[in-house]
């Protein structure tokens, strides 16, 4: 079975407000969350099947709903980079802690840039099925159960380096497989190089939007090639959901990762293995 992954989910050309409203709702907090969006909508396309322009129109516009989303709650954080960026063009002094901030992110976003540009159509023709999904959803939930046992048994220690974000910025590249949750790689991945569950949250949410954007941008220059006719209001409605519903999840998981770990995820992940794996091999 192949299905479109990310943020779309095949389902039949006329859509509903029901329709728009669960895939901005599955869009929106699958995306920040360390559970694989993919792994969701291979349960969602149960229920929902869109196909041609609306498919492509839901992926571009959810995409640029979350990736808003995202820039807004962390306005401030962005302000002060470009700040920085213009005050270093400009050759006058900046805050050296932000200068490395930006530069990892720099430097974060190329790996998963780089790999997905040669990998991509081969994962699309042939890793985008629900029994591949479910043997990543499981081996996801284990690399985050080895990240939480490594950040206990070796507490984090020292700052973002360009080293650490080039490091995170590898382990980004791993959500090019179908099952693998971005933000839970780049989260786990930053806890093993050192940093604390908070800052490798935060830095994982601000990675997410040059890549979020990208893939936005992209299925944007595919809908214009595409022919058919788009259902823009209940795109529109789907993007309002997503894009108020990533906004209160990315609040909630800030607050929860400052108290809590990555536990709970852990075995949501193994549930979720088991349920596509059970709609893959058995149903």
């Amino acid at each position: 079975m192949q299905y479109i992954t990310v943020s779309s989910v095949l389902y039949s050309s006329d859509m509903e407000l029901v329709d728009a409203i669960i895939l901005g709702l599955v869009q929106g907090v699958t995306e920040f969350l360390p559970i694989s969006s993919t792994g969701h909508l291979v349960l969602a396309r149960e229920w929902l099947v869109i196909t041609g322009a609306n498919a492509l129109a839901f992926d571009a516009i959810l995409h640029f709903a979350t990736t808003a989303a995202v820039m807004l709650y962390f306005w401030n954080d962005l302000w002060r980079l470009l700040q920085v960026a213009l005050r270093k063009l400009g050759r006058l002094p900046v805050d050296q802690k932000d200068m490395t901030l930006l530069y990892c992110l720099i430097i974060g976003t190329i790996p998963a840039v780089l790999i997905g540009v040669v990998l991509e159509p081969v994962i699309s023709d042939n890793l985008r099925t629900p029994a591949f999904v479910a043997v990543v959803l499981l081996a996801a939930s284990l690399f985050f159960l080895y990240a939480e046992w490594r950040y206990t048994v070796a507490p984090p220690q020292g700052q973002l380096t360009l080293k650490k974000g080039l490091q995170i910025g590898l382990f980004q590249a791993l959500a090019l497989l179908p099952g693998m949750s971005r933000s839970g790689a780049t989260i786990a991945g930053g806890m093993l190089v050192g940093l604390t569950r908070l800052e490798a949250t935060r830095f994982s949410f601000l990675l997410a939007i040059p890549i979020t954007l990208g893939v936005g941008i992209k299925m944007t220059f595919d809908l214009i090639q595409t022919e058919g006719q788009v259902e823009w209001g209940m795109i529109m409605v789907g993007a309002a959901v997503s894009f108020v519903t990533a906004l209160l999840v990315i609040h909630f998981f800030l607050g929860f990762i400052r108290r809590y770990t990555l536990w709970p995820f852990v075995w949501y992940g193994i549930s979720l293995s088991a349920l596509v794996g059970y709609l893959a091999f058995i149903s």
